[in-house]
């Protein structure tokens, strides 16, 4: 038996991160008596909404980029057009890439949906806030100018509050980040910097990024992203577990054959090949989107539903998981399509002809905990498949059959049966024995058993035992 618990999970990330408190506590009600309180500074908390502070720049570090362009614009224009922005919000766009403001505005809206008259007056709107300032990741005088425009766009104000967002690889993190931190850091406010995954190719880059940004941010001002953990369906899991004492009586190894995580995308690289065959689908969607999906699922209870106890639990699954072993995985490639109208992998003009970056991957992780050990949890990523699809698939053992009756077990009481009930029926003058009320049955009862061998001489019934006290000598 299998249960799907989430599917087509698509869309902005960060437009699912405008839950406001009572949307939330109202989710979370009968999970835990200890919620604590949504606190994610520099955002604070009103009864209606979660807002970002007064005198706040976003700056969005790689605006020419894919990422911008189909996620991080769009989230930001419905952020504003359900006013969880400030009205004095500045939205800066920073770039290596020449273009005029108008140039800009036209990559801005690219991906942004109007369906209606209203949503295109909003849109104008909204790229009133956003200016565009173009310059290098690695050198003083482009962050300089960087700085300047952000302070003409702050001028008059009492605080400067700024948001880096890196829409960038990781190849640039470190110089950027020290950049900020030497260029643009605020003389009177507070400085977040938001990085987008992958956060390094492996273990040794990652903690190498991890020493690099620690000289210059502190940790509570670095917020690492992972947008699936934004998504809806993705956030309403712990409510979906916690909340429901079927799943809390039967989550574990003793009820549970296997999970399957799957992700799935019908399109190829389109262009995309360049950086895509940097990291490979491994890098770019298992070791983080569905990785953190699996925490989720595999978490002990939190002691409360605040950020830290979260993350403590997930931390606890992660380090219970061994290394992935090479023979429980397969990786692919995408070729042509059947019938020759999408071309391979190898066919995208960004793609090195002899690349053997996966475009698929299967794999199962196990979890060395009471709780899930010897549970394999099979996770499966790829591009240019079937279908959009994001999935959790519980997979629940079978039941315990001998509590049951089979079909043959049933054909073969009845026959043993059949002929003496047909008996009784069909011989009317045969008529029960009367027996008293509360007696053992007919009287006849002990001559039947004991023709057969059975002797029962206790008419008195069954006496307990009587055991002689012995005198306390303590």
């Amino acid at each position: 038996m299998s249960v799907i618990l989430l599917a087509s999970c698509v869309g902005p990330m960060m437009q699912e991160a405008n839950k406001s408190k009572q949307q939330y506590e109202s989710q979370c009600k009968g999970t835990t008596k200890n919620i604590a309180p949504l606190t994610h500074h520099p955002i604070s908390i009103t009864s209606r909404t979660i807002e970002l502070k007064e005198n706040t720049v976003i700056i969005v570090l790689g605006a020419s980029g894919d990422l911008a362009k189909k996620k991080t614009f769009p989230a930001l224009f419905g952020l504003y057009r359900n006013q969880f922005l400030p009205k004095d919000i500045k939205i800066v766009g920073y770039a290596r890439t020449k273009m005029v403001h108008e140039d800009y505005l036209k990559r801005v809206k690219s991906y942004i949906k109007t369906p209606t008259t209203d949503m295109e007056d909003q849109l104008k709107e909204f790229c009133l806030l956003c200016s565009y300032v173009v310059g290098q990741y690695d050198n003083d005088e482009s962050f300089v100018g960087l700085r300047k425009h952000l302070e003409s766009l702050e001028k008059g104000r009492s605080v400067s509050n700024r948001v880096f967002y890196m829409a960038l690889p990781p190849s640039v993190f470190t110089s950027v980040s020290q950049q900020l931190k030497k260029n643009c850091y605020p003389r009177k406010g507070i400085a977040r910097v938001i990085v987008e995954k992958p956060f390094g190719k492996d273990l040794a880059s990652s903690r190498q990024l991890q020493r690099a940004l620690e000289p210059n941010w502190a940790e509570d001002e670095i917020f690492r992203i992972d947008h699936y953990l934004g998504k809806e369906m993705v956030k309403n899991i712990l409510i979906l577990r916690f909340g429901n004492e079927f799943f809390g009586a039967t989550w574990n190894r003793n009820h549970i054959d296997n999970v399957q995580i799957t992700f799935k995308e019908p399109f190829g690289t389109e262009g995309r090949g360049g950086y895509f065959d940097e990291f490979g689908i491994i890098r770019d969607v298992m070791q983080n989107h569905l990785l953190q999906v699996l925490t989720l699922l595999a978490m002990e209870r939190p002691i409360s539903f605040s950020a830290e106890d979260v993350r403590d639990e997930k931390v606890r699954v992660l380090r219970g998981i061994p290394a992935i072993e090479p023979k429980n995985v397969i990786i692919g490639q995408y070729g042509k399509s059947l019938d020759g109208t999408k071309p391979s992998y190898k066919e995208d003009e960004t793609v090195p002809k002899d690349s053997r970056c996966p475009t698929f991957c299967a794999m199962v992780a196990f979890i060395k905990n009471e709780r899930w050990d010897g549970v394999p949890f099979i996770l499966k990523a790829g591009k240019a498949l079937n279908e959009q699809k994001t999935e959790i698939r519980i997979q629940f053992k079978d039941g315990d059959h001998s509590n049951f009756v089979r079909d043959d077990e049933l054909d073969a009481s009845w026959r043993i049966f059949t002929p003496l009930l047909h008996y009784l029926d069909d011989n009317k003058e045969i008529v029960p024995m009367e027996y008293p009320y509360g007696s053992r049955g007919p009287a006849v009862l002990d001559d039947f058993t004991s023709s057969y061998g059975y002797k029962f001489s206790d008419t008195t019934g069954y006496q307990w035992p009587i055991t002689q006290t012995v005198p306390n000598k303590l």
